[in-house]
């Protein structure tokens, strides 16, 4: 019936016994989105020094066109990654859509929830993809959609598919939020298993306690995946900085305090 209905691509993303039946959630897979801008280049000629030349930069999607999803690992930072974009575009006279699929925590939205009444927004908990698509169908045209998923281990199947049927129904971009501080082989695993599930981009967190940057970064070139914000502090208004070619070279310049301490 449902590729009857839908077409030989449908996807069944979950069954559930309902009163008289079973409800059964489908999709189809949206269309790609189109790949980010070509790479730009890490740093200026002055810069050589520092340039990694596998390191890309392409502007994060604002959850316009299409709801931006995040998604990583747990304790990433992804409800404040979340907070702070939703921050920036409250400042500038947006509204958005916040939704969290984080259920499975003990009071997994509460941090959102709570920081959304300080927004004067409001979060819609979606513990099921049906829920997400009832979700999106109520914003308006043109609203941003902001999607905060439950920490995972990408690495697992299970948890894989469900990131990957979450962001078919909901037809979303989506951005990896990783901390810094990671070890460069495990972040590199991490960040191929959310390019396999259809991540485009990469938000690094923590960059501000965070005193070895080469493993991130290193992760950052396991696959393609376009740099353009960076988590940095825990405010909410002010914590995400503009990750640029030359923000980056310049930062990596930069003595380290503790040798001068140590001196």
């Amino acid at each position: 019936m449902i590729r009857a209905e839908l077409g030989a691509d449908a996807v069944i993303l979950n069954t559930a016994r309902v009163p008289g039946g079973v409800e059964v959630t489908a999709a189809l897979e949206p269309a790609e989105a189109p790949p980010p801008p070509a790479p730009a280049p890490l740093a200026h000629p002055g810069h050589a020094a520092t340039a990694r030349p596998g390191l890309r930069f392409a502007p994060l999607p604002g959850g316009i066109e299409r709801p931006l999803l995040l998604l990583g690992p747990h304790g990433a930072g992804k409800t404040l990654t979340v907070v702070k974009l939703a921050a920036r575009l409250t400042m500038a006279g947006v509204r958005p859509l916040l939704i969290s699929t984080d259920t499975e925590r003990a009071g997994a939205g509460a941090q959102l929830q709570a920081f959304a009444r300080i927004l004067a927004l409001s979060v819609t908990m979606a513990p099921t993809p049906a829920a997400m698509a009832w979700a999106l169908a109520t914003r308006a045209p043109g609203q941003p959609a902001l999607i905060d998923t439950a920490g995972a281990d990408l690495l697992d199947l299970a948890s894989a598919e469900h990131l990957v049927g979450l962001r078919r129904i909901a037809q979303a971009d989506a951005a990896l939020v990783l901390p810094a501080g990671l070890d460069a082989l495990e972040g590199g695993d991490i960040v191929r298993a959310a390019h396999a599930i259809g991540a485009g981009w990469l938000v690094p967190t923590r960059l501000d306690v965070a005193r070895r940057w080469a493993g991130w970064m290193a992760a950052a070139e396991a696959a393609p995946l376009a740099l353009d914000q960076a988590g940095i502090g825990p405010g909410a208004v002010d914590g995400l900085t503009p990750l640029t070619p030359d923000w980056l070279a310049a930062r990596l310049r930069l003595p380290d305090p503790r040798c001068k301490a140590a001196a």
